[in-house]
């Protein structure tokens, strides 16, 4: 049976009637925005449908976009549609209808294989294995495409421009300001780096504050760059940098921790052990700093299947309250809260508008595949940062003595 999109383009125009964008086939044919406005899906190949057919829904969807063989002309614009489209009803039989136009649209083709920048974990959730497994899948793809979009400090987490800062170089060194201050800072601290990142905390706290610093991360890469960053800084004896996961880190007392951008990965499983590990860590009176995403909902807070495959896996932002009451359980006392949603969708602007700029040398650095889905990413992140899905808080705790 070859393939014949006409089936699929007249359900496609039945089962969505008010169409604020237009789909467009590989061989020239189309389903035009019922308003004549809008974005362009662009369908280039049977295999696209295959895809969905495969794995109905947004991970046969992620599929076709990660491959290329589904694109679209505008991407800001569809995102735009994404958020502000109320997606119609589609009822059980409209949709068998479509599934068997979508079965005439793709032919005889043979079942498409996963993209290979696909992973599936196996396993518990959040042992350390596994954990590991993920953060490096994020992250093991080169230190030098984050630099093409971060700030020159390199640090990979919410910048604040409610300070005043204009320029994302400028809003990050207020981050970076910031949680010194909040942790009191004093020459000769010991201070834990929780998720170290390329060491841009780590740097600056024994640069600006002369503390002694231990940075840990769950990526060489990673740490195999922030030694070198600490060493061209001048700081190199007093900053080290390990590859570990938190829980195995030796019994040793700090002065002060910060937990940058980590705690939405520990799990709603482990989020009372990381809160003891980082109690046992602290002298009595010890600061914390703990920052991390968080969902500001109780109902649908499960990542999609794109984002568990493809950016994010096993990802697992937590309410505050579940934070909060985690560090309340271990013996610490909060002494103050402060959300930064706003200053987020800001800082996903200035990501994605930077690695636009640079999409010929992502490319060459990850791959065709790999930047699809970070330009993708990076918008639909700053989108739940906008309309309230999540925010970011910087909770600062002492440890009750």
């Amino acid at each position: 049976m070859l393939s014949n999109t006409a089936l699929l383009r007249a359900s496609i125009a039945e089962a969505i009637p008010d169409r604020p964008f237009q789909v467009s086939f590989w061989d020239g044919t189309t389903v035009p925005s019922s308003t004549g406005t809008g974005p362009t899906f662009l369908v280039r190949s049977p295999r696209a449908i295959a895809h969905v057919l495969r794995a109905p829904g947004e991970l046969g969807l992620g599929r076709a976009y990660v491959t290329g063989l589904l694109d679209v002309d505008d991407l800001d614009a569809v995102m735009q549609l994404v958020d502000e489209w109320p997606e119609p009803e589609i009822g059980l039989g409209m949709r068998l209808r479509l599934i068997a136009a979508g079965v005439r649209a793709a032919g005889l083709v043979r079942p498409p294989r996963r993209p290979s920048t696909e992973l599936i974990l196996r396993g518990r959730p959040h042992t350390p294995g596994r954990d590991a497994r993920a953060v490096r899948h994020h992250y093991d793809v080169a230190n030098e495409f984050f630099a093409l979009f971060l700030d020159r400090s390199m640090t990979y987490s919410c910048a604040f421009f409610s300070t005043g800062a204009e320029t994302l170089d400028e809003a990050q060194e207020a981050k970076l300001d910031l949680v010194c201050a909040k942790l009191a800072l004093t020459p000769g601290d010991r201070v834990l780096d929780v998720g170290c990142g390329w060491g841009s905390f780590a740097i600056h706290a024994a640069t600006r504050h002369g503390v002694n610093v231990l940075g840990i991360t769950l990526s060489e890469p990673q740490a195999r760059l922030a030694r070198e960053r600490a060493e061209a800084a001048g700081v190199g004896e007093r900053v080290e940098f390990r590859v570990m996961d938190y829980r195995e880190l030796p019994d040793q007392q700090f002065d002060a921790i910060a937990s940058i951008g980590m705690v939405e990965h520990v799990g709603e499983n482990q989020i009372d052990a990381y809160a003891r590990t980082l109690a046992r860590l602290l002298t009595p009176g010890g600061r914390l700093l703990n920052h991390g995403i968080a969902y500001l909902s109780h109902t649908d807070t499960e990542a999609g299947d794109f984002s568990e495959r493809y950016v994010w896996p096993d990802a697992a932002p937590l309410q505050p309250s579940v934070v909060l009451g985690a560090l309340e359980r271990a013996g610490f006392v909060t002494r103050h809260v402060e959300d930064f949603q706003l200053d987020y969708a800001r800082t996903l602007t200035h990501w994605a508008q930077r690695l636009d700029a640079h999409l010929d040398e992502a490319r060459a650095l990850v791959g065709p595949q790999r930047l699809r889905v970070w330009r993708l990413y990076l918008r639909a992140a700053r989108i739940g940062f906008e309309t309230g899905f999540t925010s970011v808080y910087q909770v600062r705790a002492e440890r009750n003595g």
